[in-house]
């Protein structure tokens, strides 16, 4: 199998971190350019919407989006990351994850593929209090779901919370949020999270 990828991607990230921590080191990981405005024409070939990640498997279609692969994957290993007494947690958890990952990449690609005169800044702040309010709920509501057994919601979250320091290290997302910081701390040392961080 081949995962189609860009290492700064936090959403390719996931999916990396997820082969590491459930040791299935039998995934070739290819690297291809993705663009909003157009990508690599075997990326657009394996993956009609042209996006990353995808999963080129040795039988059956490619699949993609991040969610996909990741619930393929766990189920591969056996590696129970999508507990079934916690399954909608779990599930919400990934989202706005994901969530904040969507509006903090989608900031990025604003300025990477417009011109700077075009650049829309009411558009831009609305992304990243997407990302505040993301943020807020996951310091306030969902600390207690970062801890205990690995799952797919806590992979989602250290990727998120790591593409802020990436992308977006001028915004202090850890101001007013001690507890989510801590955690991230931690998560962050993991080797599946140093050994797949950008660079």
């Amino acid at each position: 199998m081949r995962l189609l990828s860009s290492p700064a991607s936090p959403f390719v990230r996931k999916v990396r971190v997820l082969l590491l921590e459930t040791g299935q080191n039998d995934v070739e990981v290819v690297d291809v350019k993705a663009h909003p405005l157009g990508g690599d024409a075997s990326l657009n070939a394996a993956a009609p919407l042209g996006k990353i990640p995808a999963l080129e498997r040795d039988s059956g279609p490619t699949l993609f989006d991040s969610r996909v692969i990741c619930r393929f994957l766990n189920a591969r290993a056996k590696a129970g990351l999508y507990p079934d007494d916690r399954i909608w947690e779990v599930l919400t958890l990934e989202a706005l994850a994901d969530g904040i990952m969507d509006a903090a990449v989608i900031s990025v690609y604003e300025k990477r593929a417009r011109p700077e005169p075009l650049w829309h800044q009411p558009w831009l702040d609305a992304q990243w209090e997407k990302v505040t309010r993301g943020l807020d709920a996951l310091n306030r509501q969902w600390l207690s779901h970062l801890h205990g057994p690995l799952t797919i919601g806590q992979i989602a979250t250290g990727c998120a919370l790591s593409y802020l320091d990436f992308r977006h290290a001028d915004k202090p997302w850890r101001d007013g949020r001690d507890a989510l910081a801590d955690w991230h701390a931690g998560f962050a040392a993991r080797p599946s999270m140093t050994g797949t961080a950008p660079e």
